[in-house]
């Protein structure tokens, strides 16, 4: 599949982002009851760049830090160790009510008690984040970027971050960079901005080339009404998509790959994982298999990460989708919020049920 992806590129993927960090109980207990927690660095778009970054591929996270903090220095320290490079002002904290990195306090939850998620966001210096912070003229002219990589967290967190995805799409665009659009909607971010964001999400999704993101995600960010879903089970929700895809080609004709993950949940440890890509004028679909689960935070983005690092191969449209699945799940193994694959072929295996030890 030949998308037209620039070859004379620095960096294969971009995104702008609001590092922060999680922390996680220790042997998959609950936050309430726990005294040790594992902490990572972490963001939603930066888990995509991370299976490019695993697999050789030069990636950069435009951000934003608080100047001197130990946690700023942590995930940068974490950056460089998974080959992604980083750009970003710093500013003074502020004295303690001033400016931080957000905390993601989450459990993964086991059999039938859910993870949980609590989101502790107040002073998230990511959220000031400005295109004037940025040259985009060296990054997306001179450097070159194949991918830029924009999902709808970083998209809604503020009007400032609203403004800086718009200007980054523009810029990608004048350069000849593809755009990835994960539609990743959140209702507390949407809250009382619904008119703005609305046209803010129209804008850039009529300049993506890829389009991400499940039935709710297209019906709430771009306000397609869809098709009933006919029933909960994942054979309704695969021709449900079918149907509402076919509305969004015919509004966003720019998009040449509009892609989705299936998940059902059988226990926090087993989930039914699948995936549905439309490309080159044909329906790809996974059927959903069982998978077991360590923490299903991520998966979604290794998806899309597995999805990107196969239209840079230049893969046809089944291969992405497989290279996608397969890194959702590899996602999924780990207490790490990213997949981060040791060779194509670890991913492979996966698709392959191959689950033989290595020698």
């Amino acid at each position: 599949m030949d998308l037209n992806i620039r070859k004379d590129y620095k960096y294969a993927v971009a995104c702008p982002t609001s590092m922060g960090v999680r922390i996680t109980p220790a042997n998959r207990m609950a936050v309430h009851n726990s005294n040790q927690f594992y902490m990572q660095a972490t963001s939603a778009e930066s888990n995509v760049l991370n299976v490019s970054s695993s697999l050789g591929k030069e990636c950069l996270v435009l951000t934003k830090f608080v100047k001197g903090s130990p946690i700023a220095d942590f995930i940068k320290s974490n950056l460089r160790s998974r080959n992604i490079a980083y750009e970003g002002a710093e500013v003074d904290q502020g004295g303690p009510w001033g400016f931080r990195h957000q905390f993601n306090i989450a459990d993964s939850g086991f059999g039938l008690r859910a993870p949980r998620v609590w989101n502790d966001r107040a002073g998230e210096v990511g959220r000031t984040m400005t295109i004037s912070e940025f040259d985009v003229d060296r990054i997306f002219g001179t450097e070159g970027v194949g991918i830029l990589h924009l999902s709808g967290l970083i998209a809604a967190m503020s009007p400032e971050t609203t403004q800086c995805c718009l200007e980054l799409a523009r810029a990608a665009k004048k350069y000849g960079t593809l755009i990835s659009f994960d539609l990743n909607h959140r209702a507390t971010f949407w809250k009382g901005r619904e008119e703005e964001l609305h046209a803010a999400f129209h804008e850039i999704a009529s300049v993506a080339d890829v389009l991400v993101g499940n039935e709710e995600d297209f019906q709430l960010c771009l306000g397609f009404k869809g098709p009933e879903a006919g029933g909960k089970d994942l054979s309704s929700k695969i021709e449900s998509f079918k149907g509402m895809i076919t509305e969004v080609m015919t509004k966003y004709p720019n998009a040449k790959v509009y892609g989705t993950t299936l998940r059902q949940v059988l226990s926090a440890n087993e989930h039914l994982w699948g995936g549905l890509l439309h490309a080159d004028g044909q329906w790809c679909v996974e059927e959903p298999r069982p998978i077991q689960v360590m923490d299903r935070i991520g998966g979604g983005d290794g998806f899309t990460g597995g999805l990107l690092y196969g239209l840079l191969s230049g893969w046809e449209p089944a291969q992405c989708l497989q290279f996608g699945w397969a890194s959702g799940v590899l996602a999924a193994s780990s207490l790490n919020d990213y997949a981060e694959p040791a060779d194509e072929k670890q991913i492979w295996d996966v698709y392959a049920g191959n689950a033989r030890v290595q020698r």
